[in-house]
């Protein structure tokens, strides 16, 4: 199995990247708070946490939120395990984002495979750390409340995969724009921009619909409260003739 991530790494891009970031406009969102400076889980893992979270919080069934989570235990024999740390997850409170911590840590399994895969039981956020994952998730509702409707979340990329491409999931889509969540200290990368292009080029040849009125490509940070978006008209058409044929094998 080989993921858009994954397929990415593989490949070397050209000076700035297939798509360049300065190409993308970038607004930057208000909400007067400041986050910790330390967090005691893994970037990573809180981003995971964030936008699985952001999924619930606006209307996602719990296990539909936390799908490649329970995937993932599933893989591993733990089903019950991951079945009682959602069973927990309610809302934004201590114990809800604590145990979303937990649960995410099984996407690895699915992901990467059982190799990369360290004990859940391990994961145990710190005041500071859980009170991060709550303005994050805050601050993408409100982002959503600004961008929204969300139309769907969570989405796979079937009809579309290649022999380079045989896995993949994307975070959200509005009406107009496909959006991924990046929950990071830096701005985005030719890595981020590249993933977003693929997942737009992929997605007009799912068996996804609302690809159809997909017209913007946007990155959101909760971390940083910043929103990047680039028309795909903007796009050249050299660029997305060559990401169809040398990256994703079109």
């Amino acid at each position: 199995m080989t993921s858009v991530t994954q397929r990415i790494l593989q490949i070397k891009q050209p000076r700035g990247g297939f798509l360049l970031v300065k190409f993308f406009s970038e607004e930057k969102l208000s909400d007067g708070k400041e986050l910790f400076s330390q967090e005691n889980v893994s970037p990573n893992l809180v981003g995971l946490c964030v936008d699985y979270l952001s999924r619930f919080m606006i209307g996602s069934d719990k296990e539909q939120a936390f799908e490649i989570s329970l995937i993932g235990a599933s893989m591993a024999g733990m089903e019950a395990l991951a079945q009682e740390f959602l069973s927990k997850i309610t809302g934004l409170d201590d114990s809800s984002i604590a145990n979303a911590c937990k649960l995410v840590g099984f996407d690895v399994i699915y992901r990467a495979g059982m190799a990369f895969y360290k004990s859940v039981e391990e994961i145990d956020p710190d005041k500071q750390t859980i009170a991060n994952i709550r303005i994050m998730v805050e601050r993408s509702l409100a982002f959503f409340a600004d961008y929204g409707p969300v139309v769907k979340d969570g989405f796979d990329l079937k009809g579309a995969y290649t022999d380079l491409i045989t896995i993949g999931d994307g975070d959200f889509l509005t009406l107009d724009t496909l959006w991924d969540f990046k929950v990071s200290k830096t701005k985005p990368n030719k890595d981020h921009t590249l993933q977003l292009l693929i997942y737009y080029l992929m997605g007009t040849r799912s068996i996804h619909p609302e690809f159809s009125s997909i017209e913007y490509l946007g990155l959101y940070n909760p971390r940083q409260n910043v929103v990047y978006r680039l028309a795909i008209s903007d796009i050249p058409k050299e660029t997305i003739e060559l990401v169809e044929r040398e990256v994703i094998g079109y």
